[in-house]
């Protein structure tokens, strides 16, 4: 099929976004109305995972990334910091990992598990593996020397956008095949509600510091323009509005809030130390 010569400033903004489950069509179909009847044009391309979305930014044939934190980190390095944070979700400030260990065991410090098998997500989730890795390395503990990871690559590629791999690592504590098991602070509480922990079972070990997760990133090189409207509609975006309230549920906010990028470095000093991306 041939190209459009269509001029990029005409057509609709591309926002590229991961399908990492079916609601995402439902969201981006209804954030496209929504923005269509405030006069901004914006279309969505979705993409089975995250590198396929960063390689299609740098490539220039999306305009906007809806990114995980990981993939914030690979844009950031691959343009040498030529890219900007433009919005985050409410949802995205301030998250901490827990890593949990058995209620009746005798592990009372981090450093009791050495010699012991910590069980994390995806080995591309920032959340569920990079960061609470991080934290044990900065404890003086290496993986692989002095305890053992059991991974779980439920989905791998999608940074674990999903609770797959946190959950298949809290069942693996709960039936006693780890010792310890990394997992988002707002999924534990899911967690023992659905009943796979049950309550009383399982105790915090420890708690990462907090870090930011995902934001709509853009190449300094995108007009601000073009962006700005963009931004400027997302952050008026009311959870009050029955017309969009559905879709933001969907997408787990209240509100959209300015990007901001220094609650990546726990991220970013994961990614240099375990050479994620060399």
């Amino acid at each position: 099929m041939p190209k459009s010569d269509k001029k990029s400033s005409d057509r609709p903004l591309r926002i590229g976004a991961v399908a990492y489950d079916p609601k995402v069509v439902t969201i981006w179909e209804g954030f496209k109305d929504y923005f269509h009847k405030r006069g901004v044009e914006i279309d969505y391309v979705l993409y089975s995972h995250y590198d396929a979305q960063v390689d299609a930014m740098l490539s220039g044939e999306i305009d906007i990334a809806w990114n995980s934190p990981l993939a914030w980190v690979r844009t950031d390095l691959a343009t040498k910091g030529k890219c900007q944070a433009l919005a985050m979700r409410d949802s995205d400030r301030d998250l901490t990992t827990h890593i949990l260990v058995r209620q009746n065991s005798n592990i009372a410090s981090v450093l009791d598990l050495k010699g012991k098998t910590i069980a994390v997500g995806a080995s591309d989730s920032p959340q569920a593996t990079l960061i609470p890795l991080a934290m044990l390395t900065d404890a003086g503990l290496v993986s692989g020397k002095d305890f053992e990871v059991l991974y779980h690559e439920v989905m791998f590629g999608k940074h674990g956008d999903h609770v797959g791999g946190e959950r298949d690592a809290a069942r693996a504590l709960a039936s006693g095949q780890a010792d310890a098991a990394c997992v988002l602070d707002s999924n534990f509480t899911v967690f023992v509600n659905e009943g796979t922990l049950d309550p009383g079972t399982t105790k915090i070990l420890a708690t990462t510091p907090p870090y930011d997760h995902c934001n709509f990133t853009a190449l300094t090189g995108v007009s601000e323009k073009r962006s700005r409207p963009f931004v400027e509609v997302l952050l008026a975006m009311s959870f009050e509005d029955p017309s969009v309230r559905t879709f933001m549920e969907l997408e787990g906010l209240n509100r959209w809030l300015p990007a901001r990028t220094s609650g990546y470095q726990q991220l970013q000093n994961a990614v240099s130390r375990f050479k994620f991306y060399a």
